[in-house]
């Protein structure tokens, strides 16, 4: 959440900023400029009025004490005249902090002046690239085929149990998953990542801490009658771990990271996208997540970058990094880096990690600061997060780059997760 101050003296600047998000800004900033100015006004004209009340109840006490009740009488009506001057100011306050409240959350995080400027997907800047493109064996599958094929995952069933975008894992799929989940919190607890794991359902004050809300409300399953939302990725609870505490700058960065089922509605979903494990409504992810230094918050994201980076080549698998253009960034995001994996039978990338710099944003909403040395007032930190990975397309990469004429092969660094097993026939 940007700060309001630094809106009413950067106006210019939040309005360039938003504009390679592609959001024009310019009424919202006015409005905020504007209703700052009457804040101020308002709050300095109560002031006054209680200066003067304070005066006047002073002179009651004189006038009082030398028996002149008559202008003490009048006084007492001064008084009277000014609480309600007060009360209406103190009113009117109030209504234009409730309306400076709800135009602050409306407006995106500033982009770094890294982000590129571009309108979507196809602006993006691939910064690296690695690995092998596979050889396929004649008539190779899609993972949709193969996954029927070696009967890992039942989509039809899914479909009768709960509907589309919920598969059911079997066999050897299901123990895929939990090979890759396990697999990725070794890695994680390796690089000094604290293992949690956190709920599956955050309240009101969760999802706005993170800006899931207001944003994106459309895109997370709602829970009316308790007012709580099914988790779109497990980066809500555990950045929610940090809401309303004061962390100790010696602590910095804070390493979290937490496997968890996550949920995202995806309306208005459609084609190639959703086949198979493309797209889903329910899938598995592991997730980083850093509070840091706001000095160090850039280093603590190239590190997380080039982490997730070994977790693609440990697997074998042919990835590119992208750089988020601003009109593809989401409304939190200071600067966002993508991988994507190549899935050699669909001939196409597949995104499996967003590792993301909020700079001061969610901290804001979070009220999430750290002491530092020298500093009276806490200090707002920085939070970064990422997909350290995402299941699905990960599964879908794996069963089509792996495919062989006898069978699937398991990464060498899965074999011990999957009791020693190779290959899938």
């Amino acid at each position: 959440m940007l700060n309001l101050k630094f809106i009413q003296d950067n106006p210019e600047l939040v309005i360039e900023k938003l504009a390679v998000k592609r959001f024009d800004a310019r009424a919202i900033v006015e409005k905020v400029i504007e209703l700052y100015k009457r804040r101020n006004e308002v709050q300095n004209e109560a002031e006054g009025q209680k200066a003067e009340m304070n005066r006047i109840s002073r002179e009651i006490g004189l006038l009082v004490r030398e028996g002149k009740l008559t202008q003490v009488n009048v006084a007492k009506e001064q008084t009277t005249q000014l609480k309600e001057q007060i009360k209406s100011f103190e009113g009117e306050f109030d209504k234009i902090e409730e309306e400076l409240a709800q135009l602050q959350v409306l407006l995106p995080n500033l982009p770094s002046p890294l982000v590129p400027a571009g309108k979507g997907a196809e602006d993006n800047e691939i910064v690296a690239t690695g690995g092998e493109m596979p050889n396929l064996p004649v008539g190779a599958k899609p993972h949709w085929e193969l996954a029927t094929q070696y009967n890992l995952i039942d989509f039809e069933l899914g479909v009768k149990i709960t509907g589309a975008g919920f598969p059911v894992y079997k066999g050897f799929g299901a123990r895929i998953q939990r090979a890759l989940i396990n697999f990725f919190l070794d890695q994680a607890r390796e690089q000094g990542y604290l293992e949690v794991q956190p709920p599956y359902l955050v309240n009101e004050a969760s999802g706005f801490g993170t800006g899931q809300l207001p944003d994106k409300e459309g895109q997370m399953y709602h829970d009316a009658t308790d007012n709580l939302f099914l988790i779109p990725t497990a980066e809500v609870p555990v950045t929610n771990i940090f809401r309303d505490v004061i962390v100790e700058e010696k602590d910095l960065p804070i390493k979290t990271t937490a496997y968890s089922a996550c949920f995202r509605r995806e309306a208005g979903s459609y084609g190639k996208d959703v086949r198979g494990l493309n797209r889903l409504h329910q899938f598995d992810k592991v997730e980083i997540v850093q509070v840091a230094h706001p000095d160090k918050s850039y280093d603590s994201l190239t590190d997380m970058v080039a982490y997730v980076q070994t977790l693609v080549e440990k697997l074998g698998l042919p990835y590119r990094i992208l750089r988020l253009c601003g009109g593809d960034m989401s409304f939190t995001s200071a600067l966002t880096y993508d991988f994507e994996v190549w899935s050699a039978a669909q001939e196409r990338w597949l995104e499996v990690s967003s590792v993301s710099n909020f700079e001061s944003f969610q901290a804001t909403r979070l009220k999430l600061r750290f002491r530092e040395e020298g500093h009276s007032k806490p200090i707002v930190a920085h939070t970064l997060n990422g997909s350290a990975l995402a299941l699905p397309r990960i599964v879908a990469a794996i069963l089509e780059n792996y495919q062989t004429t006898e069978g699937i092969l398991i990464p060498k660094v899965l074999v011990p997760y999957m009791g020693g097993c190779e290959l899938i026939n």
